[in-house]
């Protein structure tokens, strides 16, 4: 008995020495005079509940108190009395990518404006990977996913949708699933009318992975939209390749051997690959914007900063992340949700210029 009562006015001691004593729902109950639940209910359940539980006025006197006594509810008791983490689990290729680490920011921001946290993972665009990732995240109870690398023919969202897990699909779609993108259809549209507008007639893409609806959505918008002004496209002018700088370059070596005639103009599907082509293109002594225009797509920091400044297609990204998350929230609350795809804008820049040099492009040179 006496070693309990040290214990206790040990803890005591530490307690008023830290300033750490935890304050409860029965706490703030007792010192208001109301009832804990309707403390528990302005505090946890939102406006609406909070609405229901109490008078505007007795709703302000809990959270005021709540504030002054530094309240902060238990997680893990939260977790069981609404069967929620109110954690989202992210999976992303990689998050050195920029776009996809924008795209995280936003994530991150509208889930704690929502009042979740969230981690990502990367799985490097590797299908195994993908459901290791899965599965760990599923282990650590997150309420839902937000997957940013879905493959077309992957199996992985039809086990989950079996599962009844809730996710939604961010940067890349896939039909029949939930998903927040840039409108990539349309980005490629807008590239195929500059370059015709500009006078190319003789174009190529580099076309990204094919597993990818970005690349898939951005060529097939580009290739559509250039038949249509009245353009011709041959199999050999679209090259598929890895989304980095290492892929555009080599794509575009393949461009050049090729494509007979050469290409006055290029469109890569993402930024890295844009600048690769841009250094294959300079190694050949091929001048950007000078002998042959080059665009990418997201419009990433990178692009209005090069040597020479790159045209991009400028995809909201930070915007994208965002609404991912209100997406995923509304899954979550049980409605039915439609994708969304978010207006992009090209930002024309000197890599995209026509000059009258185009006819006096140089011949191959002895590295091709």
């Amino acid at each position: 008995m006496m070693q309990f009562l040290e214990c206790r006015q040990g803890n005591e001691l530490n307690e008023s020495l830290s300033g750490s004593v935890t304050v409860t729902l029965k706490d703030l109950a007792k010192e208001l005079g109301v009832h804990p639940s309707t403390v528990s209910r302005i505090l946890h359940s939102g406006t609406e509940g909070a609405r229901g539980a109490a008078s505007v006025a007795t709703a302000e006197r809990v959270r005021d108190l709540a504030r002054k006594r530094g309240y902060s509810p238990d997680p893990q008791a939260t977790g069981l009395r609404t069967g929620r983490t109110h954690l989202l689990g992210v999976i992303v290729p990689r998050l050195s990518d920029l776009v996809l680490a924008i795209m995280y920011e936003g994530i991150e921001e509208a889930a704690a404006e929502l009042g979740y946290s969230t981690f990502v993972m990367n799985s490097r665009d590797n299908p195994e990977e993908q459901r290791r990732k899965t599965d760990t995240m599923l282990a650590r109870r997150v309420d839902g996913l937000i997957i940013g690398d879905a493959h077309l023919n992957s199996g992985l969202l039809r086990d989950l949708t079996v599962r009844k897990v809730p996710f939604v699909l961010v940067n890349r779609s896939v039909p029949g699933y939930p998903s927040a993108t840039c409108d990539d259809v349309l980005g490629g549209q807008l590239v195929a009318d500059h370059l015709w507008s500009e006078g190319h007639r003789d174009v190529a893409v580099i076309a990204g992975e094919r597993y990818a609806s970005t690349a898939v959505d951005r060529t097939a918008g580009f290739v559509d939209r250039w038949r249509f002004l009245g353009g011709q496209i041959p199999p050999e002018a679209v090259v598929w390749s890895h989304f980095d700088t290492a892929g555009g370059r080599e794509a575009t070596g393949t461009i050049l051997t090729n494509c007979t005639p050469r290409p006055t103009a290029l469109f890569a599907v993402n930024d890295f690959a844009a600048i690769g082509a841009m250094g294959a293109l300079r190694s050949r002594g091929l001048s950007v914007g000078h002998h042959i225009a080059v665009v990418g797509f997201n419009d990433t920091s990178l692009a209005s900063e090069l040597p020479i400044p790159l045209s991009s297609v400028r995809s909201p990204m930070l915007d994208i992340g965002r609404t991912a998350v209100q997406l995923l929230k509304r899954v979550l609350d049980g409605e039915h949700v439609e994708s969304v795809k978010l207006k992009p804008v090209l930002c024309v820049r000197e890599s995209s210029a026509w000059t009258e040099t185009l006819a006096a492009v140089p011949g191959p040179s002895e590295s091709d």
